[in-house]
C-alpha cells in the first residue's frame, strides 16, 4: 500500500515515534471479526473474543460469507472489531428503554449492534440519506430480525425537525476514512488534506442539523474511522463550546490499549491498529445540557381522503404466525400487512408522517384474494412462531440453491402449502409447496448472484 505523502507527514507529527509501528500495522493482514445474534440462538464460536464486546469474536480466517446460509439468516454480522466499542458507551450510559437514532446507519453494523444492546422496550430508528444504501440497511436490519426498529431515508436536517424525540443519537459521521486504508487500499488515492477539512466541516453541519432532535440531557455518541484531530478532537471541542455539551468518560481496561486524546484533554477513545486488534476508530460520548423538553411534533390526523374508507379485515390466522400477537398493532397498506410493536405505535405514526420509511416492524405478508402470502421479513424475524408453519431442514447445497432463488425439490411427505425452509435450524425463508414442485419465495433482489460455487467453502463456526 502506498500511503499519501501528506498523510504520512501529518500522522507522524501526530503520533511521533509511534508512527512507524502504525505504518507497519497497515501493511499487515486485516483481522476478521463478527458479532453473533443471541436472539436467534447463535452459539459462540470457539475463537478469540473481542474484549470490549460480549458478542464479538475474531475469526482465524475469512469465511465464505456469500455462501454461508447462516450469514443470510442473520445468525451473525460481519463487523470491524474496533467499532464494537460502541457497546461500552451504551452499557455505561443507557439503563432503561430509550428512543435511539442511528443517523448514518448503512450498511447496518452499528444498527444491528445497537438493537441487540438497547434495553427491552427501546426503539431504534436507523437512517441513511442515500436511497440505495438505505435499502441495503433495511435488508440487513430485516435479516437481524428484531421488530423494534424503523429504517428511514432522510437528510439529517429533516430528522432535526422532530424536536426532542430521541434519548440517544449515534452519529458515525462520514469521514476521510484514514482508519480504513488497510481494508480498502484504493481509498488512499482519494485522500487529501482538502478532503479532511471538507469532512470536518460537514460533520459539524450534521451535528447542528440533528441537535434539535436530541432531548435535553440526551446522549450523543460521535464516531469516525479516521486518525486526524480535525475530524475528531477539534469537532468534539467545537460541540462542547458551541452547543454546550458535556464530554463523558467511558470506563476502559488498560489491556485494551485504547489511545486517549491527542489534542485538548476531553475524554475520547482512539483505536490504532498497531495497539488494538482492529482498524482505526474514534469515539466520544457527549451529554446534551439538561433543560425543558419542548413538546415533540405530534402525529397528524389521517387525511380526509382516507376517512370513511373501510379498514381491510385481517384474517385471524396472521395472529398464529407471530409470538405474542397482542403486543403488535396490525396495519394494512396496499394489501400488505405490517405488524408494528404496540409500545412504539405512536412514535411510528409520528415518524411515518414526517419521514420516508423504508421498513418498520415486521412485514407479515401480502393479501392475495382469500390467500395471504407470508413475507420474507416474517420468516427471519425473531417474533416468528416457527410452529405455525411446516418446516423443512435442507442441506448446504439446497440452502445455496434456495438463496440463489432456484427451484427446490422437497420430500414427498411434506404437506402442500407454505413451508419454512431452514438450515441448521435457522429460517432462511418460505417456499410454496405445490406437490410436484416448490415455488421459491426468496426476495429476488437479495438472491446470491454468483453463478458458480467456490472450490473451498468455509462456514460459520468453522465447519
Amino acid at each position: 500500500m502506498a500511503l499519501p505523502i501528506e498523510f504520512i507527514a501529518r500522522t507522524r507529527a501526530l503520533l511521533g515515534e509511534e508512527y512507524d509501528k502504525l505504518e507497519a500495522a497497515l501493511q499487515a493482514d486485516v483481522p476478521v471479526s463478527i458479532r453473533i445474534n443471541q436472539r436467534k440462538g447463535t452459539k459462540a464460536p470457539e475463537t478469540s473474543p473481542v474484549a470490549w464486546s460480549e458478542t464479538g469474536y475474531y475469526l482465524p480466517e475469512r469465511l465464505s460469507f456469500t455462501f454461508d446460509p447462516q450469514f443470510h439468516a442473520g445468525a451473525y454480522y460481519v463487523q470491524e472489531a474496533s467499532s464494537m466499542f460502541l457497546e461500552q458507551a451504551i452499557r455505561t450510559f443507557v439503563d432503561g428503554p430509550v428512543k435511539c437514532l442511528d443517523l448514518c446507519a448503512a450498511p447496518g453494523g452499528k444498527s444491528t449492534h445497537l438493537i441487540s444492546l438497547l434495553p427491552e422496550g427501546s426503539l431504534l430508528v436507523s437512517n441513511e440519506v442515500i436511497r440505495t444504501r438505505s435499502n441495503i440497511l433495511a435488508e440487513n436490519m430485516t435479516k437481524w430480525g428484531n421488530p423494534n426498529s424503523i429504517v428511514t431515508n432522510n437528510d439529517p436536517e429533516e430528522i432535526g425537525r422532530l424536536t426532542h424525540l430521541f434519548d440517544v443519537i449515534v452519529t458515525d459521521v462520514p469521514c476521510s476514512g484514514e482508519g480504513m486504508f488497510r481494508k480498502d487500499t484504493d481509498s488512499t488515492g482519494e485522500w487529501s488534506v482538502a478532503n479532511v477539512n471538507l469532512c470536518a466541516a460537514r460533520q459539524r453541519r450534521i451535528i447542528h442539523d440533528i441537535w434539535n432532535a436530541l432531548k435535553p440531557g440526551g446522549l450523543l455518541i460521535y464516531s469516525t474511522c479516521t486518525y486526524n484531530t480535525e475530524e475528531n478532537e477539534d469537532n468534539i471541542h467545537y460541540i462542547l463550546e458551541e452547543l454546550g455539551a458535556e464530554a463523558l468518560s467511558i470506563p476502559v481496561k488498560e489491556e485494551w490499549q485504547i489511545t486517549g486524546p491527542l489534542r485538548y484533554n476531553h475524554p475520547v477513545y482512539r483505536f490504532l491498529p498497531h495497539k488494538t486488534k482492529g482498524e482505526g476508530f474514534f469515539l466520544a460520548a457527549l451529554r446534551k445540557a439538561p433543560g425543558e423538553v419542548d413538546e415533540i411534533i405530534r402525529p397528524k390526523s389521517k387525511n380526509k381522503k382516507d376517512k370513511g374508507k373501510a379498514t381491510p379485515v385481517i384474517p385471524p390466522v396472521v395472529n398464529k404466525w407471530i409470538q405474542e400477537p397482542d403486543s403488535f398493532r396490525m396495519e394494512v397498506f396496499n394489501d400488505t400487512i405490517q405488524a408494528i410493536p404496540t409500545v412504539h405505535y405512536d412514535t411510528w405514526q409520528l415518524i411515518s408522517n414526517q419521514l420516508r420509511i423504508v421498513s418498520a416492524g415486521i412485514r407479515i405478508g401480502e393479501i392475495k384474494g382469500k390467500d395471504i402470502l407470508p413475507a420474507h421479513s416474517l420468516a427471519v424475524s425473531t417474533a416468528l412462531n416457527k410452529t405455525a408453519f411446516t418446516r423443512v431442514e435442507v442441506s448446504w447445497e439446497d440452502a445455496v440453491k434456495y438463496l440463489k432463488k432456484e427451484a427446490l425439490l422437497l420430500p414427498p411427505d411434506i404437506e402442500k402449502g407454505y413451508v419454512l425452509v431452514c438450515y441448521n435450524d435457522f429460517p432462511l425463508g418460505f417456499v410454496k409447496h405445490l406437490g410436484n414442485r416448490a415455488n421459491n419465495l426468496y426476495p429476488q433482489e437479495w438472491r446470491i448472484r454468483s453463478g458458480y460455487l467456490p472450490d473451498k467453502v468455509i462456514l460459520f463456526p468453522g465447519e
